[in-house]
């Protein structure tokens, strides 16, 4: 890169916003408007084709880029570690120098007074938190990011020193200083309380913690997913901008990482689509399902963090809306932990009668956050198999001994989630009298609430739906839909049956009312 000078004062250091003034008074490439966006750590200037950082000289503790060599270390592992999700968007790392006659430019000879990142930009309206805010983020967007997420998870560099519970205490510790030092900002009463639920939760959890770490679910992650962190280029979500001044803080279980982005949906209202990304992901990787359990813990701490981050802002001079948002976020981390009283709900009926639709519209406002296991039939066969949800199946793999497998391990799952205080919706035919006897006997052995919904549509319709599938975990097609129609099903008693022809939402709102009058308590929160 070619240097371009500056005339500024002969000094060997940089004074106090000597560097930003120069890159926004012509210092960057290419001329034109600079546009500038603060966080708490960094400056980022927009100009042209291209986005550069600077990172600020500050000491917060827990980083501390005070020094010039600091910031270029920063900097250099922000390059390195964000080219793991977006190398398309990280460009290089480029000296601030002083030349002999005192003016500064980038690159060139001189002694670097500071450092830039040299990104490639993107459109405004890419962030995914701006894209929340008009109402753009969809279950089919979320199934792309827990897709992206998982193989990022999957290549990530495992722990060598595991310690699971450990690694979270030290989290919920590094909170609580975090919330003393803006103690002005909160109540004293609620911090204490939300910290001590989260202590009790991670006693509780510390034995399956550990072994997560043991079995190389600890891993160097991204640290910090949350919405305005993920861009969407090219159709696809793009996280950047990952946690890069320390290693110890962004080294965590994977299931943590991906709480960020769950919790930043659920703040949002955006209870559908968490749950979409949330499924997915477990879909996606078994491994995981025993994580399940210490989802409302992760979730809580990443509320948390938020909190005093905002309280943090406000105290810097963000005003009464940082204010109000902090104190929302410490509301919302200690309801996180409100116990609900976890409901196995089963969809039932023919192919093509739309279970899965239901199953991802109210999946979302059925129990603790991020709402119910989605558990669907057609996913456990290809798992059993070990194959990925949507390769195609045939033959032996739909014979009634591979039948019995399958709902003998959705029953399994079903149980473990219920266990776990998580709810459960088993999403499969049900089509034998047993396998509905069996799948509410799983519910009354966990001590949950069951609720059965059976959906009924013409086979006009069944036949349409199985026909515009693509890139799904169904292998039904018209002939399995004709066949269908031909098997009895014995008297469905005790189900809840729904006319399922029309629009989702309808149907939906119909399920969610008819539950409500079996399990009121298990409905989710409002967040």
């Amino acid at each position: 890169m070619e240097p371009w000078p500056h005339p500024g004062a002969a000094r060997a250091d940089a004074a106090p916003g000597e560097v930003l003034g120069f890159l926004e008074s012509g210092g960057l490439p290419g001329g034109g408007r600079v546009r500038r966006i603060d966080t708490h750590a960094a400056h980022v200037l927009l100009a042209g084709e291209r986005a550069w950082k600077l990172k600020r000289p500050i000491d917060l503790g827990y980083l501390d880029f005070s020094t010039p060599e600091r910031r270029r270390a920063a900097l250099a592992a922000e390059l390195s570690l964000n080219r793991r999700t977006a190398p398309g968007l990280y460009l290089g790392l480029h000296p601030v120098t002083r030349g002999a006659d005192g003016a500064l430019m980038i690159g060139g000879a001189g002694e670097p007074v500071d450092w830039l990142l040299e990104m490639l930009r993107f459109p405004d309206d890419a962030l995914l938190d701006q894209r929340a805010r008009r109402g753009l983020i969809d279950a089919a967007l979320m199934g792309r990011l827990a897709e992206r997420l998982h193989a990022f998870h999957a290549d990530a560099e495992v722990a060598l020193t595991p310690g699971g519970a450990e690694r979270i205490g030290a989290v919920i510790a590094g909170n609580a200083a975090s919330f003393a030092a803006c103690a002005g900002a909160f109540d004293p009463g609620a911090v204490a309380d939300l910290l001590d639920r989260q202590r009790a939760q991670l006693a509780r959890h510390a034995a399956l913690l550990d072994a997560r770490a043991a079995a190389g679910r600890v891993r160097h992650c991204h640290g910090d997913l949350h919405l305005a962190n993920i861009a969407l280029i090219d159709g696809e979500p793009v996280p950047f901008d990952c946690l890069e001044f320390d290693e110890a803080l962004a080294t965590t279980d994977i299931l943590y990482d991906l709480a960020f982005a769950l919790m930043d949906l659920w703040h949002r209202g955006l209870h559908a689509e968490a749950n979409a990304l949330f499924n997915r992901y477990l879909d996606l990787s078994a491994l995981d399902e025993d994580g399940v359990a210490a989802m409302p813990l992760f979730l809580s701490i990443r509320a948390a963090v938020r909190a005093h981050v905002a309280a943090a802002r406000a105290a810097g001079g963000g005003g009464a809306a940082a204010l109000a948002e902090a104190r929302d976020y410490l509301r919302l981390a200690r309801e996180l932990l409100d116990p609900v009283p976890p409901l196995l709900v089963a969809i039932g009926g023919r192919s093509g009668t739309g279970k899965s639709t239901l199953a991802r519209a109210i999946g979302g406002s059925i129990g603790i956050a991020p709402g119910a296991r989605v558990l669907r039939s057609d996913v456990l066969r290809k798992r059993l198999a070990g194959l990925a949800p949507e390769i195609r199946m045939a033959g032996e793999a739909y014979s009634p001994e591979a039948g019995a497998r399958v709902y003998a391990a959705l029953e399994v799952a079903a149980g473990a989630a219920l266990a776990a205080g998580s709810s459960a919706i088993a999403d499969a035919a049900f089509l034998k009298p047993g396998e509905r006897d069996a799948v509410r006997a799983a519910a009354e052995a966990a001590g949950a609430c069951f609720a059965g919904l059976w959906l009924e549509a013409g086979i006009g319709t069944r036949l349409a739906r199985v026909a515009a599938r693509s890139g799904d975990a169904s292998d039904a097609d018209g002939r399995v839909v004709r066949m269908q129609a031909r098997q009895a099903t014995g008297p469905v008693r005790g189900w809840i049956r729904l006319a399922a022809g029309g629009p989702v939402a309808q149907i939906a709102a119909a399920a969610l009312r008819r539950i409500a009058r079996i399990a009121p308590a298990s409905l989710g929160r409002s967040g």
